[in-house]
């Protein structure tokens, strides 16, 4: 016979593995590089800080077998602060996937590092949360003085409401 706290422990694990199990299931894996080309304007300049307003488009292609964000264009606004030799940016991205549905992303900059928060999305993407951890992958010599050309992978996971 099975006692009663034998038969909570079991049940509370099979709980527990069920909702681990719907909770792996809503995370949606995504891992993408991201290939922009802009324009770069210092705002202001002394030795001790530097401003500059960055604005950006550009294309994103998925490594991932799911193809998720594979094709979508992107427009980005950013400002970076360099104090000390050490850069932050904060920049907004509007993605457009190949069906007009729109992404809004954060992304935060601090050295080398690079975090991408979901924001807002429409159609589809409504209701989108989660984001991703990213780094530069290639950042060539400016073409035109005052431009940027440079590529970023990131890779993390979302979930859209229910």
């Amino acid at each position: 016979m099975i006692s009663i706290k034998k038969l909570v422990t079991v049940m509370g694990i099979l709980f527990s593995l069920i909702v681990c199990i719907r909770l792996a299931q809503a995370q949606t894996p995504i891992d993408f590089t991201e290939c922009a080309s802009g324009t770069a304007t210092i705002v202001f300049q002394s030795k001790e800080i530097t401003i500059t307003g960055i604005e950006g488009k550009g294309i994103i292609f998925s490594h991932h077998e799911n193809k998720v964000f594979d094709n979508c264009t992107f427009h980005v606004m950013a400002i970076a602060k360099t104090v000390d030799g050490k850069r932050r940016s904060d920049s907004y991205w509007k993605i457009q996937d190949p069906d007009g549905d729109i992404v809004i992303a954060e992304v935060l900059v601090v050295g080398p590092e690079k975090t991408m928060t979901f924001l807002h999305g429409t159609g589809k993407w409504k209701g989108i949360k989660g984001g991703a951890k990213g780094k530069t992958t290639a950042a060539g010599k400016p073409v035109v003085p005052g431009t940027i050309q440079s590529c970023s992978r990131y890779v993390g996971t979302f979930e859209l409401a229910k």
